[in-house]
């Protein structure tokens, strides 16, 4: 007799008791004596500024990205799920604490860190017996303060704090855990360490020595993010010869390196044996940028969207959603339910058996993920300071955006209008009426300036 249990058994068994609050899976504290049966681990990939129509799943046909396809068709994929914000640090900030911009210390870019009372999902885990890893771009407190990774429950790090606001794909140094880690390579100029790529493996190394047991991997890599550099990339194959302008082949070699990389990780959970032991998840902070001589026109990087990185608008704040879980989540699903980062916490504290905190905006997909009832957000609410107080709603299929705490309510209805092109504010007063009180009792003043004209 085979004394393997499976993810899909496993699950078969606790989908019994699963409401459609999606409250009550009930997965067990340990593993099952004499069985490898277990927790998943779960695997997080974050990308830095790629829009929904980067990727082939999406509808892009110029940038080649196989492995993300795969993912896709083997797995789900949300076309209506949202960044925590249009700017870096109060998106992660989001996926980490499940707190939306109304709510979250971290609301704006400006230089500030996680305190030790916010409670973030590495913690959540790791109280749950978890390997935590993180490895990339954090964002979220340099060294020194209380936000570093390492106080906020992750057992390892790597990767960059955050000291210069003009991250280097070629940095001359990068902190493992608390201590400054100095780069060689790129010492005196040189560029001979690619950020992205020591990302990369310190992740496949994390992988191989947390095999036996469950692991939380979060990989926040710098791709396709434009620095003061510019787009850097060792080398813009397989474009090299296509006519494009080099900014626009240097974006697409590093989406299709980022895939790459997305590939080796693939095929390693096959190679070790935990490929149906893991829920893979990948997103994006927020929408695409126009940094570094990149035009995000030239790819319709935004799809149908308007707007990028910086706005409030879809284009910057909708993002690629892909999850993939091999025998419990059913392949080539598509979900059109709306989602957003902050979601992130909820999913993964039920998917781990922990109780789902209260101070949480978010709510868990895992019902999606097992294709049973699923309870929707009354709202999603999101605000922005980096060009002042700016909000957004997204209430049913109404979006609203005011740029501006005294600018009129601007109101669009995207089940006809997803490029957001038609302010229908004046034919519907009664749904104006409804977002202001929304926008009014949705969120608490911050305790600090968020920066950029803060609020």
């Amino acid at each position: 007799m085979n004394a393997r249990l499976s993810r899909r058994d496993l699950l078969r068994g606790a989908a019994a008791t699963l409401g459609t609050s999606g409250l009550s899976l009930a997965i067990p504290a340990s593993p099952l004596r004499g069985a490898r049966a277990r927790r998943p681990n779960i695997l997080l990939i974050l990308a830095d500024d790629l829009g929904c129509g980067d990727l082939g799943c999406y509808g892009q046909d110029r940038i080649r990205t196989p492995y993300l396809d795969q993912v896709a068709a083997e797995g789900i994929r949300f076309t209506q799920a949202y960044a925590g914000s249009p700017a870096d640090a109060p998106s992660r900030s989001a996926l980490m604490t499940g707190r939306h911009t109304g709510h979250a210390f971290i609301r704006g870019d400006a230089p500030l860190a996680l305190r030790p009372q916010d409670l973030t999902v590495a913690e959540v885990l790791k109280r749950q017996g978890y390997a935590t890893g993180a490895f990339g771009r954090w964002s979220l407190g340099g060294p020194g303060t209380t936000g570093v990774p390492n106080r906020q429950g992750f057992g390892e790090w790597f990767g960059d704090l955050g000291e210069s606001r003009t991250l280097s794909h070629y940095p001359d140094h990068l902190w493992r855990n608390e201590e400054k880690c100095p780069l060689p390579g790129n010492e005196g100029g040189k560029k001979e360490q690619y950020a992205h790529d020591l990302f990369t493996g310190e992740a496949l190394d994390f992988i191989r020595r947390h095999r036996g047991h469950p692991f939380f991997l979060y990989l926040a890599g710098t791709l396709p993010r434009a620095t003061g550099n510019g787009l850097e990339v060792p080398g813009d194959a397989p474009y090299t010869d296509q006519p494009w302008p080099q900014p626009e082949r240097n974006k697409a070699a590093m989406i299709t390196r980022l895939d790459a990389d997305v590939g080796r990780i693939l095929a390693l959970l096959k190679e070790l044996g935990i490929d149906e032991d893991t829920l893979l998840i990948f997103t994006s902070d927020n929408g695409p940028h126009a940094e570094g001589g990149s035009d995000p026109a030239f790819f319709r990087s935004s799809g149908p969207l308007r707007g990028i990185k910086g706005d409030l608008y879809e284009g910057g704040i909708r993002v690629p959603l892909l999850l993939r879980w091999p025998g419990t989540v059913r392949p080539r699903r598509v979900s059109d339910r709306p989602s957003a980062l902050w979601d992130f916490l909820a999913t993964a504290a039920e998917i781990a058996g922990a109780r789902q905190p209260e101070a949480t905006d978010g709510i868990s997909l895992l019902p999606t993920l097992l294709s049973r009832p699923q309870p929707a957000h009354p709202y999603l609410y999101w605000e922005s300071h980096e060009r002042g107080f700016q909000q957004a709603v997204r209430l049913g299929d109404w979006k609203a955006v005011r740029r501006g705490a005294d600018a009129p309510v601007e109101l669009y209805d995207l089940s006809h209008d997803l490029g957001e092109r038609e302010n229908v504010a004046a034919k519907h007063p009664d749904v104006v009426k409804r977002i202001e009180a929304i926008l009014s009792a949705c969120r608490t003043e911050s305790p600090t300036p968020p920066g950029g004209g803060g609020r």
